[in-house]
């Protein structure tokens, strides 16, 4: 990911969630979330099987 500002990421993830507010219904806002989680658990998932399948045996 380029650059390491976690305050300006964040504040860019923050205005985009402000955009989608104002832009969706509440249920497409509820929707949304329910999409994006799913995405970030399942992201969360592969990343840590990547790690584990990365690691060699010790022995």
């Amino acid at each position: 990911m380029p650059g390491n500002d976690a305050l300006a990421f964040t504040t860019a993830v923050n205005t985009l969630a402000a955009v989608m507010a104002r832009c969706l219904d509440d249920s497409e806002l509820a929707l949304a979330a329910a999409v994006l989680t799913q995405l970030g658990d399942t992201l969360a998932t592969i990343a840590v099987q990547r790690s584990l399948c990365s690691k060699t045996p010790s022995g």
